[in-house]
């Protein structure tokens, strides 16, 4: 073997090598949901100088007028809790309020502020506005607001990034010396990475802000994530179904699924300017990595459009009247009409949400496997036939419920063979327990 051959080789093992990588980050990144996508480019702002996120915009008056009718009185402010947030981070948080506050005015406004956290544990509600409202006065708000900043997880009610770090540093003994100081005074340069700036106004070294920032990395942007997210009670879509006067259908992206991702050129081109080669090769760098974060992102997006209009056009009887029924349609089915794989399609749908102006509908809901044929020639689907298995056992009689093989003999007898294991693996599916559980005695 040449020297050139070898260098050939080595080359080509690299390229694959660093192809592999990407394919793995363009994966993952259509795999995310719109939450996990946002959690993900937060951790990358981060982690980037030159990367810039949009912002998240809230609807602060809609917040107001959620209690502009409201009195600030004894008032248990419960009633107002809406399903916007988390379930789960909720109620943890709703069990901390009960056990350690009195029924007041202000464990009130406590609660108020917790309904008002978004999935993530941030705070969406425009303080300013509530205050000029006359509702509550400032210095009661501020009470609520350090109330609640002090429950578990820490950073829950942080308003931005900056603060939700500063909540979780606050009463850390593991954080290092001067950590809570520079990000309340210092981070823009912090997260910049202006560190000779902070060695000369701190009189510390490089390696005690190495330190800072490896410790910065370890704290959570998102504290509410680490909740389960099962009975998240609202769901922010991927795609918005569009109907035309003729019936026409299409789906437009939403922000979370297009998300601004915008670099600063001008900062890098600044950097570019030092004779440091390590300061340069980490510009560049991290030019990079934007650059295949920004692509991903716009694959995912092109990636979610084409499958959403696959989906409507397949389905577009059910999405302009529910009470049509699905039409069999499988993963592969897309997958061949789009030329893509099918395991593209399955990370695709799962954990993406379709709203339509009679619900909002997870993308794999529109996918129903043809089960069977009935005596009278019509296709049944999966939900058909769990819709029949549903309606046989509410007619049941509950002192001598129907059991997996009873039900399998009556579906016979309208024409629809099924196993006994397959209605039971559809009972299952519906949430409906074993006919000796469902016995009244």
């Amino acid at each position: 073997m040449t020297l050139q051959q070898g260098l050939g080789q080595q080359q080509n093992q690299i390229q694959k090598l660093a192809m592999t990588q990407r394919m793995q980050q363009s994966i993952r990144m259509l795999k995310f949901s719109s939450n996990e996508l946002q959690n993900f480019l937060k951790q990358q702002e981060l982690e980037n100088p030159f990367m810039v996120i949009n912002p998240r915009n809230s609807n602060a008056s809609s917040n107001v007028v959620s209690v502009s009718k409201a009195a600030n009185n004894e008032t248990d402010w419960t009633e107002f809790a809406t399903s916007k947030q988390s379930r789960s981070l909720f109620d943890y948080l709703l069990d901390q309020v009960h056990l350690t506050m009195r029924k007041t005015p202000l464990r009130g406004w406590v609660i108020f502020l917790v309904n008002h956290l978004d999935s993530n544990g941030y705070l969406d509600l425009d303080l300013e506005t509530l205050v000029k409202s006359e509702l509550i006065d400032k210095v009661m708000l501020i009470d609520a607001l350090t109330l609640l900043q002090n429950l578990d997880p820490p950073g829950v009610g942080a308003r931005n990034l900056q603060e939700c770090l500063i909540l979780q540093t606050r009463n850390d003994d593991f954080a290092p010396k001067h950590t809570e100081e520079i990000l309340q005074n210092d981070f823009s340069d912090f997260i910049d990475r202006h560190w000779k700036a902070l060695t000369q106004k701190y009189e510390i070294t490089l390696t005690q802000v190495q330190d800072i920032l490896d410790y910065v990395q370890t704290l959570s942007p998102t504290p509410g994530s680490e909740y389960s997210q099962d009975e998240i009670g609202y769901i922010q879509p991927d795609l918005v179904l569009k109907e035309a006067a003729d019936d026409k259908l299409d789906v437009k992206a939403t922000k979370q699924t297009l998300p601004k991702v915008v670099f600063r050129e001008n900062y890098f081109n600044e950097m570019l300017k030092t004779n440091d080669p390590q300061v340069k090769k980490y510009a560049e760098d991290k030019k990079k990595e934007f650059a295949e974060i920004y692509r991903d992102i716009e694959q995912r997006g092109s990636t979610l459009l084409r499958v959403g209009r696959e989906i409507i056009k397949r389905q577009k009887n059910f999405l302009l009247d529910p009470k049509q029924a699905l039409v069999p349609l499988l993963l592969r089915d897309v997958a061949n009409s789009l030329q893509l794989h099918e395991s593209t399609i399955s990370r695709t749908v799962n954990g993406k949400y379709l709203q339509t102006k009679h619900g909002v509908y997870e993308l794999k809901y529109f996918f129903t496997q043809a089960v069977n044929y009935s005596t009278e020639g019509a296709v049944l689907t999966a939900s058909d036939v769990k819709a029949r298995i549903k309606a046989a056992i509410m007619a049941e009689n509950k002192l001598k419920p129907l059991s997996d093989q009873k039900i399998s003999q009556l579906l016979a007898k309208e024409g629809l063979e099924l196993s006994r294991r397959t209605v039971a693996k559809y009972r299952e599916q519906l949430n409906i327990p074993s006919s000796s559980k469902r016995k009244k005695y």
